[in-house]
């Protein structure tokens, strides 16, 4: 999703029409999903499934069928949208870039294991058939633009050095000093945050360019901790003023080492989307900076595009409910710990009675008690 976001804004910069972002959104969600009830079907037998047109209408009803008790129950026919998606013979420009986006990373995660598996039984075969695929789609610009930055050195690779960064936080583990099952990453831990503050951003009726925010505010609100690591909150705490340094160096680390990555206009948005980023915020497009709105929910006051609004309410618990979520399966399987019972306490005494913009939230972590 970084790098759809990425091949994205680079298409909009080139003029060549507007995307429509909340299309590549859920796009990406349900394809996420798609991929969760098939995820012990191996790649060539999926792709094999996917090429013939009725076992692939067959497979993917079977799919919306699955999700369809749990997607009903959200706002705005979600459940209709996601089968409509997963039925379609068409492919609309935003699926398109999420193909490209997916056969990227699949790219970039195969370098890494090519490097070491040059002898292995038939690597050549796969390898030219995931370059293949990205060949498919260079005719998409920013696609082309990525391959070709692919062998330059770091000072040249730009867009491409910050996915990169990014890629990098999937190797991060949460809850580091932590035994814990099942492991995640911080990676997957961005992803998971941001698909529930889109749908919570759903739930409160919010506006597309508010949504928009939602999602990739979630997605990218732990970047800098691709720079500093995961600094768990009791080392933060342990120390007087230790979380006001740990944000200034982040700050600085970003400005030095991430935004001369971007284009300026890339860099003031990811600045948005880290910076204060489990406060609520609105930036007008006449304004020079963000203005804080804490004290209030983004309710009809803000929930309009002009706005430019952000709910950092909305995105910290669902910071929280993940890690939430994390200690709780943690411990019903059987791996506990102090500081995952004290950890998972703290927070459900915190968030049990929360609500923001007439939305619930404490009935996500009762779920999970």
């Amino acid at each position: 999703m970084v790098i759809a976001y990425v091949l994205a804004r680079r298409e909009s910069d080139r003029g060549r029409g507007p995307i429509d972002w909340i299309a590549l959104i859920e796009g990406g969600i349900f394809e996420f999903l798609h991929r969760v009830v098939l995820t012990d079907i191996k790649p060539p037998v999926f792709h094999k499934f996917m090429e013939d047109p009725e076992q692939r209408r067959k497979l993917n009803a079977w799919v919306a069928e699955q999700f369809r008790p749990d997607l009903e129950s959200l706002p705005g026919d979600l459940s209709g949208r996601f089968e409509r998606y997963l039925l379609s013979e068409t492919s609309s420009r935003e699926q398109r870039i999420l193909r490209a986006a997916h056969y990227l990373a699949t790219k970039w995660e195969f370098d890494f294991v090519y490097e070491w598996s040059r002898k292995m039984y038939r690597i050549e075969e796969t390898r030219k058939e995931i370059y293949s695929q990205v060949e498919d789609l260079a005719d998409i610009p920013s696609v082309q633009e990525m391959l070709t930055a692919w062998d330059a050195p770091d000072d040249r690779k730009g867009v491409l050095g910050f996915v990169s960064l990014v890629g990098q936080l999937g190797f991060q583990k949460r809850w580091a000093q932590t035994p814990r099952i099942p492991q995640t990453s911080v990676l997957g831990h961005l992803l998971f945050v941001a698909i529930l503050s889109y749908f919570v951003a759903l739930e409160t009726d919010a506006c597309p360019k508010r949504a928009y925010n939602d999602f990739f505010g979630g997605l990218f609100h732990d970047l800098p901790e691709v720079l500093t690591r995961d600094i768990i909150s009791p080392v933060k705490n342990s120390v007087e003023g230790l979380d006001d340094l740990i944000r200034r160096y982040e700050r600085q680390a970003m400005e030095e080492k991430i935004f001369p990555l971007l284009p300026d206009s890339w860099a003031r948005e990811i600045g948005y989307f880290t910076e204060d980023e489990f406060r609520n915020k609105v930036w007008p497009g006449e304004a020079e900076f963000p203005t804080v709105v804490d004290g209030t929910d983004i309710d009809a006051s803000y929930n309009s595009p002009e706005w430019n609004p952000i709910d950092g309410r909305i995105i910290e618990a669902c910071d929280k409910l993940s890690a939430y979520i994390e200690a709780s399966l943690s411990i019903r399987l059987g791996i506990s710990s102090s500081a995952l019972v004290e950890g998972r306490e703290k927070i459900y005494q915190r968030f049990n009675r929360c609500t923001i913009s007439g939305f619930h939230m404490g009935t996500l972590f009762d779920y999970f008690r």
